[in-house]
């Protein structure tokens, strides 16, 4: 029930406070009652500068000055409101459509209401970013109303109506106040106030109250060429329609309603996951829920559902006699469903006959073996819970497009072929067929009906040509959802206004000095990659009188320059971490921060946060200390450089000496942690070489391995561990640490059978340590390379590890399975990682050097960080190793070479190899071998595919090939990659 808090007679502004009371029950059946106030002012400015009313009252602050106006006094026209305009978008509007309010050609003068402004962030944090920096623009002129402050515009929400209903009504009443404001300014042309929304009632409402409203589509259609804007509106699906249709014409089992999924899985009926395709076979996914050991499979059209991948679902359990073995075979979207009609929408099969023909293919080529006793749990979709739909780079399937389309027809529908093979073609109509064949285009999926085999999307804009540089890279950065554009002034504002001239105070007494260290006496130096601009981390170690060694880790002091909640932190805990390609690299902090004032360059003084050890000659920890300090670095070594100079015996300089002590230290650490299960795994790493003046990739080099990569590697995992004790001590349920979860046993499954059937070699995995050993076994004498396959294989086999807060899981829970420690963070790299600034934080309030930050302290804001970096650090990986696949192709373009590769993995219509010369996996299938596609005998239980014919060969699993790799373009991604065609077996 609404009341006011006061009598109105004792307080003058009492009409001007809105009050709710609340009434709840407590856990222990007590009646709470909650009262929550908003006060109501008259205030808050339209920001139009035609208004002389709000800039004469309009708030200021401590030093009277008022926010700048944004609304132009002349807004543009259109072919209605041709005395100009101002929009006030729905929430709708920005969630279906925020790609047009992006662009440059139109939408400019947007007021953004607050009540819109809320609800988009409760319903899509992206993109309420995406909002937020157009309010920050200068240019689009996007101001945030505060309608639910502002006495005439406040709504308050009736008996029996809805969140969403009250909200449209807010809506409409402040397009309502907007309009009526703005005409009593007198103004020789009154600008229209329009409402854009896609919502049909909201519509329908607002044209009853005589309020001027669009549709997205109807609003554009008024543009100066805004034919092309309408590529970008999605099609809203006619819900009556759907309802028409016969039974025959849908082709998909409905959906569950949520009360039904939400009550079956709370009854364990039900199960709750994240859907995986595969991929190897579009037609097969999993998803792993807490009941069973094993992923559960989904196998065909009809049991996946219209779920994509990465789709939070809701899944039935097949009855046992349904259960199956995973596909042995590798089925392409692109082979089975080329030309195919994308007009052909109700009157489709769900199951094409290609299809049908595909899996019985694999049923002959595994000749019938049984399953019994190998069959996983089955089971179909039969809702989803939340979609994980973004946007997605792709081409046109040119078979998909019509001949008219061609000559220009005004709209055709065609198929988009996403880049990523795990997401299915898409449905897109279009005005611009002619122009966008070719072209790398960026889409958006708006629906899949029931009705439909592919799901429907709409333009969003072209990238450029396929296998142009810049098209390319921007799309990966885009398919990896990497934050690329430039840094806003709003940023840059927050960079120390001396710039590249900024250096740390000469006068000890300066407050930047408070609480420092002065370590500038050390013998401090850096050890990277070659070309490392951006340095993170230096070392030193110097003997103590007692027998022992001073041991310290340096890191650069991001959080004295960026400040928490400022423009610049914000930015950074979006980015979350820098993303490394092989031609570029994209900041998570600006420049001149990250590859100078913060950078620990040699032979300037800066600020770091200092780790110091004194450890024993076997490398124990006596004791540790951390502070804030000013160092000035020695020395820049390259890992090159630094082994050269630790192997010269020549070198008997104190700088190289203390070098050559940290490396002994290293190697007991490492043995160390190694005793104590820790994992030593392995991936396919290589790097490119670069043509210096054009930067074109010329060749492909695997990585070398140096000790001097392991020595810095062991004391930054050593200042790791030590920080993450220290701020856990301090701040036990809100600490940012990381953990490495132990992976099911079920995941080794494979693997283990894989290693006992060929190699007659068995996997523990019962522990880290267990599997430490076991992996140690896994040697070949015949081939060196035999123990890193494996590895590389077991390492696919683990959990990712994740940041979380530590109040969210039991401390058994923090164990890092991989290092085999019981606690750790990432303390080491705060130029490139946010949650190294974080844990600066926490270990700065720790030590007492600063007062202790609110977001330091808030569990809630910290969780939302660690879901953030989670994802945007698994994206930066992906991006890397897909920047590595690009220009691999490109270094291999026009050219032909022969190479040893390993057998990866073994189908009943070809097999995946891996060259590790170039650090990169292709599959070569039956059809690869011979034409006609040879005869094969598949037998999963050996791991063994042997063809007959002409091309007669036997291929078995962990088996060295020779293969020849040359470059080509993958018709289906439109990607140039590598294509792999055996020689021989050896």
């Amino acid at each position: 029930m609404a009341s006011l808090k006061r009598s109105l007679d004792s307080d003058p502004f009492a009409a001007n406070i809105s009050s709710k009371v609340y009434v709840r029950s407590t856990k222990r059946g007590k009646v709470q009652k909650i009262v929550r106030e908003v006060y109501l002012r008259q205030d808050i400015p339209c920001s139009s500068k035609l208004c002389q009313s709000c800039l004469r009252s309009a708030p200021t602050d401590a030093a009277g000055r008022s926010t700048p106006f944004v609304l132009s006094e002349a807004p543009a026209g259109t072919s209605v409101y041709q005395q100009g305009h101002y929009l006030v978008p729905d929430t709708n509007a920005f969630l279906t459509a925020m790609d047009l309010f992006e662009q440059s050609a139109a939408f400019y003068d947007v007021v953004v209401l607050q009540v819109v402004l809320e609800e988009l962030r409760n319903r899509s944090l992206p993109l309420y970013n995406r909002l937020i920096n157009l309010t920050k623009s200068e240019d689009k002129r996007f101001y945030v109303f505060f309608n639910e402050f502002r006495l005439e515009t406040h709504v308050a929400r009736q008996e029996g109506e809805s969140v969403n209903d009250r909200n449209d009504r807010a809506v409409r009443k402040a397009v309502a106040w907007y309009a009526q404001h703005l005409a009593r300014t007198g103004a020789e042309k009154v600008p229209a106030v329009v409402m854009l929304t896609n919502d049909r009632d909201n519509l329908r409402k607002a044209k009853l109250e005589d309020i001027p409203a669009c549709s997205l589509a109807d609003y554009v259609r008024q543009l100066k060429d805004g034919d092309k804007l309408l590529d970008m509106i999605p099609e809203t699906q006619d819900q009556d329609v759907v309802k028409e249709r016969r039974p025959g014409d849908l082709l998909y089992p409905e959906y569950f309603s949520m009360s039904k999924m939400m009550t079956g899985v709370k009854g364990g009926l039900l199960h709750q996951g994240t859907f995986n395709v595969s991929p190897y076979n579009y037609l097969e996914g999993s998803i792993r829920v807490p009941a069973f050991p094993k992923a559960l499979l989904i196998l065909g059209r009809e049991n996946i559902n219209r779920a994509i991948d990465g789709d939070l679902v809701v899944v039935e359990v097949l009855p046992k006699d349904q259960w199956k073995e995973p596909s042995t075979q590798v089925i392409e979207e692109d082979a089975i469903t080329k030309n195919e009609n994308p007009d052909a929408g109700e009157n489709e099969a769900l199951v094409s006959e290609r299809e049908r023909k595909a899996l019985q293919e694999e049923v002959r080529r595994t000749h019938g073996k049984t399953t019994e006793g190998h069959a996983q749990p089955t089971a179909k979709v039969v809702g989803v819970i939340k979609r994980n739909w973004r946007q997605y780079v792709g081409h046109i399937d040119q078979s998909s497009v019509s001949q008219s389309a061609q000559q220009g027809r005004k709209q055709d529908t065609v198929f988009v072929i996403p880049m990523d093979r795990k997401i299915p073609k898409i449905r897109l109509r279009t005005r611009q067929v002619a122009e966008l064949v070719g072209k790398r285009i960026l889409v958006t999926i708006d629906a899949w009906d029931r009705g439909s085999r592919h799901p429907s999307g709409h333009f969003v804009r072209s990238l450029g040509e396929l296998e142009t540089k810049a098209a390319e890279t921007e799309a990966l950065l885009l398919e990896y959802d990497v934050q690329y554009r430039p840094f806003p002034k709003t940023v840059l504002d927050c960079l120390p206004k001396e710039g590249h001239d900024w250096k740390v105070p000469q006068s000890l007494d300066d407050p930047g000095w408070r609480d420092r260290e002065d370590l500038r006496g050390l013998l401090i130096c850096s050890i990277d990659p070659i070309g490392c601009q951006d340095i993170d981390d230096a070392l030193h170690s110097r003997p103590l009188p007692n027998g022992n060694v001073e041991v310290g880790v340096h890191i650069a002091d991001v959080s004295h320059f960026v400040r928490p909640n400022n423009a610049m932190d914000n930015e950074a805990s979006i980015r979350g971490t820098t993303v490394y390609l092989v031609d570029k690299r994209i900041d998570m902090l600006p420049m001149l921060l990250g590859t100078d004032l913060c950078s620990l360059k040699p032979h300037v003084e800066r600020y770091a946060f200092s780790v110091i050890w004194e450890m024993s000659p076997d490398a124990d920890v006596v004791n540790v200390r951390f502070t804030k300090s000013v160092i000035k670095s020695r020395e820049a070594f390259s890992y090159e450089q630094a082994q050269l100079r630790v192997d010269d015996g020549s070198q008997q300089d104190d700088l190289t000496k203390s070098i050559r002590a940290l490396l002994g230290l290293s190697k007991k650490l490492k043995q160390k942690r190694l005793d104590a299960g820790a994992l030593s795994l392995s991936s396919p790493e290589v790097k490119v070489q670069m043509e210096s003046e054009t930067s074109d990739p010329i060749d492909v080099k695997t990585k070398e391995l140096l000790d001097t990569m392991s020595l810095v590697e062991e004391f930054m995992l050593l200042a790791n561990t030590s920080v993450a004790r220290k701020i856990h001590e301090a701040f036990p349920q809100t600490a940012i640490l990381r953990r490495h979860g132990a992976p099911p046993k079920t995941n080794f499954d494979e693997l283990a059978d894989q290693l006992r059937v060929k190699r007659g070699l068995d996997l523990s995995v019962e522990s880290s340590r267990a599997l430490a050993d076991s992996l140690d076994a896994c040697v070949d004498p015949s081939e060196p390379f035999f123990n890193t396959l494996v590895r590389i294989m077991a390492t696919r086999c683990m959990m990712a590890a994740e940041y979380f807060c530590s109040g969210t899981q039991a401390y058994p829970e923090f164990r890092h399975y991989g290092l085999a420690s019981e606690i750790y963070t990432h303390f080491t790299s705060p130029i490139r990682r946010y949650a190294d600034l974080a844990a600066h934080r926490q270990l700065a309030a720790a030590i007492g050097y600063e007062t202790v930050d609110p977001s330091v302290r808030s569990r809630g804001r910290l969780e939302a960080v660690c879901k953030n970096i989670n994802v945007r650090h698994r994206n930066a990986q992906l991006a890397g190793r897909a920047s590595i696949a690009y220009y691999v192709g490109q270094a291999l373009r026009g050219k032909a070479t022969e190479e040893d590769g390993f057998v990866m993995k073994i189908f009943s219509n070809g097999f995946v190899v891996l060259v590790p010369r170039f650090g990169i996996e292709s599959l070569i299938r039956l059809r690869d071998l011979a034409e006609p596609e040879p005869q094969a005998e598949f037998d999963a239980e050996t791991y063994t595919l042997e063809t007959s014919g002409s091309r007669a060969v036997k291929v078995e699993l962990f088996q060295k090939v020779r293969v020849h790799v040359t470059d080509q373009k993958d018709e289906t991604t439109g990607k140039r990659g590598v294509k792999m065609e055996l020689v021989k077996v050896c």
